[in-house]
């Protein structure tokens, strides 16, 4: 049977001009989008347990835009103002100008770096002296502490929001050919709400080493593996793939 169905698990792109619909219409095939997981914010009760003082850190470490929400959430919830010396650094430009939302972005020391944390690495040893607050998830990267231990830079990991699965009880994992995943919470999530899932001839897909690597822990085929470096975003992998798939199948 030929590729026509696929689930991305993933929140459904605002833009008509995203590159799924592309995929979608120059292969023939249909798209649907649901989220796997969603964030739940770490109630202000459960986070003073942790015994995490916002005002004894210099420095506040950024990886995702959802960690700004909640950072800026806890410290509203706890009536605390956030000084303006305070130093943000955040592992991507597109974070570093989220900030708007919640500061003066002109007037603070904003720092970001090219993507990944440890592209961030080299402007945090910069700032040894600071003492740096990093709001995470409760499922975050092992690389962070890791390379925070490495380099001997003061921290504190904060957790302010945990990832969890979504309710799929309504879907039917039958009716689709191929299933995209981008996190190991997205594997997590699809077992835990299908404890019974049998593969068959469901073409997996994964984006990056750690979800990968989930698949097959998982006990699961892994059909298709982004990014390559013929394909360095999911949506080109996709197309090609279902293009080479399509031509063998009558």
């Amino acid at each position: 049977m030929k590729i026509k169905k696929i689930l991305v698990s993933q929140p459904e792109p605002s833009s008509d001009k995203n590159p799924y619909f592309e995929v979608a219409e120059k292969n023939n095939v249909k798209i649907d989008f649901r989220p796997f997981i969603h964030v739940e914010p770490v109630p202000t009760k459960e986070f003073r347990k942790q015994r995490v003082a916002l005002l004894d850190y210099t420095a506040v470490i950024f990886t995702s835009k959802t960690a700004i929400d909640h950072y800026f959430r806890i410290a509203n919830d706890m009536r605390i103002t956030v000084p303006d010396g305070m130093k943000y650094f955040c592992t991507s430009e597109s974070i570093a100008h989220y900030l708007q939302k919640y500061i003066v972005y002109r007037k603070r020391k904003i720092f970001f770096g090219k993507g990944s944390f440890p592209e961030l690495m080299e402007l945090l040893e910069k700032h040894k002296d600071e003492k740096f607050l990093v709001p995470l998830s409760e499922q975050h990267k092992e690389e962070i502490p890791l390379l925070l231990n490495k380099h001997k830079l003061s921290y504190k990991i904060g957790i302010l929001y945990q990832t969890v699965s979504s309710d799929l009880s309504d879907l039917s994992m039958i009716n689709y050919d191929v299933l995209v995943f981008f996190s190991p919470s997205g594997i997590k999530s699809l077992l835990k709400n299908f404890p019974d899932f049998d593969q068959q001839n469901i073409i997996i897909a994964s984006f990056g080493n750690s979800t990968a690597q989930a698949v097959k822990e998982a006990g699961l085929r892994l059909d298709l593996q982004a990014p390559m470096p013929n394909a360095p975003s999911m949506t080109m992998a996709l197309d090609q793939f279902i293009q080479e798939y399509n031509s063998k199948v009558k």
